[in-house]
């Protein structure tokens, strides 16, 4: 949906199955369009879809797109972001490390994200730019050397070209998203400066890079690594960085205690990657673990090392209210709306991403799917028109 200063506000579809082209669009028929009858007020209603690379090329298929964009308009729907980070599966199976591949050294993730502009280039409506989200180049236990990393500066500077080709062809604006996660090979605001300064001083002729190639911010990744929304996302911008879009999201926060540690135990879950970060004071560096079981194990080894607070790359709902111990990282969403409302034109695409509908203990689910969903909606426009953006 379009808010204000053209703010573009939608979930993320990777929260239904659906690594087919069909089992998509059937995720948008059973779910999608309920949760816009109940959040849309009869206006457009903005989906922030996630495409496979298996989806991405059965709907390039002779004929498909036109069928897609028919059934947009008859149901007053529009397309204006894809989530282009998982390749492959995403539900059901053992996801952790095989979302970041292939990482961006290999040509099958170029490949792919080409792919998914040039269908974002044909149906992105009229006026409306259009986003694709996508990994932090790999992942740090991948051991990225130099040739790796040229290979990932090489890629994407293909993909930038390309997106330029794309934009001029269908007059939007065209913009990629790189997502800073835990144990991404950049996960930080400093690493995100660091990894786009060396892109640079690789290419100093590219200076469209930025116009083309941005961040994808989302917060409950930087909440994880306990980085404050305002102070990261002006050091992000005043470097010149396009923040492509935000993804409104939450984390599991809590200090360790014994008690809490054992509840803990219930989020431990085998699709997902959960990364833990333990803070030991402000003086003190952080403690990384690359998934939940390995910090599990730490604290029965250690159980007087745990430090101060945990944070856990566990998406739950943004609305939710853990209790007993536990907390979410709404402030940080919080302070990135704060920013926003003082930058609107900053960033036009809000995502909202809670994908662990699935492995949700029971006492964080609204209802099924569709009343999370609406609740999210609910939480966000309230927040939102405090502020003045909706």
């Amino acid at each position: 949906m379009r808010l204000n200063h053209d703010i573009h506000l939608g979930y993320c579809t990777n929260i239904h199955r659906g690594e087919t082209w069909e089992e998509t669009w059937s995720g948008l028929k059973n779910y999608t369009l309920r949760v816009k009858d109940r959040v849309s007020g009869g206006k457009p209603y903005g989906i922030g879809l996630r495409l496979s690379a298996q989806a991405a090329q059965e709907l390039s298929a002779p004929g498909k797109i036109d069928e897609f964009k028919t059934w947009l308009d008859k149901n007053n729907c529009y397309v204006f972001t894809i989530n282009g980070f998982p390749y492959g599966s995403f539900h059901g199976t053992r996801v952790k490390e095989h979302v970041f591949m292939p990482d961006w050294s290999k040509s099958e993730r170029l490949g792919y994200t080409k792919q998914l502009f040039d269908i974002l280039g044909q149906i992105l409506p009229p006026g409306v730019s259009g986003s694709v989200s996508t990994l932090p180049g790999s992942h740090k236990t991948f051991g990225t050397g130099p040739e790796e990393l040229e290979a990932i500066f090489t890629n994407l500077r293909l993909c930038r070209e390309h997106i330029e080709k794309v934009a001029e062809k269908s007059g939007h604006d065209l913009h990629l998203g790189l997502e800073p996660e835990p144990l991404g090979l950049f996960e930080t605001s400093g690493e995100t400066l660091k990894f786009f300064g060396l892109y640079l001083d690789r290419n100093p002729r590219d200076r469209d890079f930025f116009k083309f190639v941005g961040l994808n911010y989302d917060t409950c990744h930087l909440a994880v690594e306990f980085e404050e929304a305002k102070t990261a996302l002006n050091r992000l911008t005043e470097a010149g960085i396009r923040i492509s879009k935000l993804h409104f999201s939450s984390a599991l926060k809590l200090k360790p205690t014994a008690e809490n540690i054992a509840r803990l135990r219930g989020f431990d879950e085998p699709v997902y990657f959960h990364q833990v970060i333990a803070s030991y004071g402000a003086e003190e560096p952080l403690r990384r673990f690359k998934d939940l079981p390995d910090a599990l194990e730490f604290a029965q080894v250690n159980p007087s090392g745990l430090g101060e607070e945990w944070r856990v790359h566990f998406h739950i709902p943004i609305h939710a209210q853990p209790g007993d111990g536990f907390d979410g990282t709404g402030d940080h969403l919080i302070g990135a709306m704060d920013w926003l409302a003082a930058n609107p034109t900053k960033c036009q695409h809000i995502e909202m991403e809670t994908y662990t509908w699935e492995v949700l203990p029971q006492d964080l689910r609204s209802g099924d799917v569709v009343d999370q969903l609406e609740r999210e909606y609910e939480w966000t426009l309230k927040e939102m028109r405090e502020r003045k953006l909706a």
